[in-house]
């Protein structure tokens, strides 16, 4: 006798829902699954080798974190959703810099949402649902998600993520928004927050770049300032700028590290901001990490020669 091929291909799916296809139980807990969650499989996939070069770990992380969540899924209840900062994850944010991965869900009372190993589950009052679907996933809306997020985020990570949402490339969400969502959900620890919020950042290390530069007692620098020649011909848009004293700040991920046409553009940039008689001062990953006070001394330093004074 010919035995039952699954029917789900890749695709997550309950235990129920593989019985009633027809997939034996010895099957379904054999090594041909995968058991993310209690009562849920999905089909393991072959390995295949690649020859390309190993993503960065948190890439790794979140597409684990994000097929996770499609696995969960199956075993949710109609009306719940991701929340918290799974919410935020799910929509692009930042990944917080000690995130534990828990995924977080959430229901409207009297729903109790699923409770199991690695997920945290919350249960609010009865209120009008702001969920949307996003990729086949139910995600709560970004304002309520960040505002949610304020129990297991640091500052930091906070202001962070609100750069992100708040951006003008991407307009997710406004901080009006987040000043009125907070007041609602009587946040008052997120008022002071919202208020070094801005929305010129393009990345996590730059925000973060930011706020340690303004904590260690530095003027606050603009951002994403156009540079233009006296012609008017445009030189750059720097990161973080303090026009005055013509110092331009920028976080150097090094992404173009090895791209050798993008690394001639960089070059060729950093040169037409010095001819605007601009001193740009790259912070470098390792200026930041682990001891911050080392950007915050060359930055220092720029600005004193250029004639700041404390």
């Amino acid at each position: 006798m010919t035995k039952k091929r699954p029917s789900f291909g890749s695709q997550p799916f309950t235990v129920a829902e593989g019985l009633e296809d027809g997939i034996g139980r010895g099957t379904l807990d054999g090594p041909l699954f995968e058991r993310p969650f209690h009562g849920v499989r999905q089909l393991k996939e072959k390995e295949v080798p690649s020859d390309s070069a190993n993503p960065p770990r948190k890439v790794v992380e979140l597409r684990a974190f994000k097929k996770r969540c499609a696995q969960l899924a199956v075993r949710m209840g109609a009306d719940d959703f991701f929340s918290h900062t799974s919410a935020l994850v799910l929509r692009g944010a930042p990944t917080p810099r000690d995130w534990d991965q828990a995924i977080h869900i959430s229901g409207i009372r009297p729903r109790n949402p699923v409770r199991t190993r690695g997920v945290v589950s919350h249960r609010f009052a009865p209120r009008e649902a702001a969920f949307t679907v996003r990729g086949g996933l139910r995600v709560e809306n970004p304002v309520r998600a960040w505002v949610q997020a304020s129990a297991q985020l640091s500052d930091l990570d906070l202001i962070v993520a609100a750069d992100f949402l708040v951006a003008r490339r991407r307009r997710i969400a406004t901080i009006e928004e987040l000043r009125i969502e907070a007041a609602r959900m009587r946040r008052p620890r997120l008022q002071g927050l919202i208020d070094r919020v801005r929305d010129g950042a393009e990345s996590a290390k730059e925000t973060e770049l930011r706020i340690r530069l303004v904590d260690g007692g530095l003027p606050e620098p603009d951002l994403a300032r156009e540079l233009f020649t006296s012609s008017g011909t445009f030189v750059a848009r720097l990161d973080q700028a303090y026009p005055r004293y013509r110092v331009a700040v920028e976080f150097d991920g090094r992404q173009h590290a090895e791209d050798m046409v993008q690394f001639q553009r960089d070059a060729d940039r950093w040169r037409a901001i010095g001819d605007e008689g601009w001193h740009l001062v790259r912070i470098l990953n390792h200026h930041l990490e682990p001891d911050p006070s080392v950007a915050l001394d060359i930055v220092r330093r720029a600005l004193l020669r250029a004639g700041w004074r404390p």
